[in-house]
């Protein structure tokens, strides 16, 4: 009998795990995608203002099923809702929001992280691909952190964390933190470090999948 595989976390546990670690009276952005997520997953009583980088400012969770209104949207065309004191303005306005560090977190989606913290997330390098980069570039360098949400493989198996992308990057050396459905990871000075792992996954298990060598996170 084939031994049970590992669980991986869903989507909404990665939202929550994330959500977990953003503190109370940060500014952040939630990029494109997975991402979006964490809005409904903020714990209750934690001051968090959600920045939209097409010009929205103190989003809530995502509008009941009949309420959207489709005035009121993210970066992702999504409906959004606006708590007491949030706004909307113009992106040249929430650009320099982005560009001038008044972001606390970013948290974006990915095709790969490199063990440095480089990161690609708009453009696999297809032949004859728009390229469309985005505000991508503005939130992984602007933020004072960026944190990578994503799942830990592809589809064929192979690791997106690796030594260096092979992808067009989005940013170098930005990324502080990685989240994806088998484990929570720092990027540090000495590697690439296991803050935390998906139940039932064994860190032999972890590195097997993983494109970099990974080390034990300092208690």
């Amino acid at each position: 009998m084939p031994a049970e595989q590992p669980k991986k976390w869903t989507r909404d546990q990665m939202a929550r795990r994330v959500a977990q670690d953003i503190p109370d009276g940060a500014v952040v952005n939630l990029g494109i995608g997975l991402p979006t997520a964490v809005a409904n997953h903020l714990p209750e009583g934690r001051e968090v203002v959600l920045h939209s980088e097409n010009g929205v400012i103190g989003m809530g969770p995502a509008p009941a099923a009949g309420e959207e209104d489709y005035d009121l949207i993210n970066a992702g065309k999504q409906p959004v809702t606006l708590l007491p004191g949030g706004c909307f303005f113009h992106h040249a306005d929430s650009f320099a929001m982005m560009r001038g560090g008044h972001l606390d977190v970013c948290v974006l989606g990915a095709f790969q992280v490199s063990a440095g913290g480089d990161l690609a997330n708009w453009h696999t390098g297809a032949k004859d691909a728009i390229p469309a980069v985005g505000g991508a570039m503005d939130l992984a360098i602007g933020a004072k952190k960026t944190y990578v949400m994503m799942e830990h493989t592809t589809k064929a198996g192979d690791s997106k964390i690796v030594p260096a992308c092979t992808y067009p990057l989005t940013g170098i050396g930005c990324v502080s933190r990685i989240y994806t459905d088998l484990a929570v990871l720092d990027i540090t000075p000495q590697g690439v470090a296991v803050l935390d792992m998906a139940e039932g996954l064994s860190f032999d298990e972890l590195q097997k999948v993983t494109g970099v060598p990974l080390l034990r996170a300092a208690a």
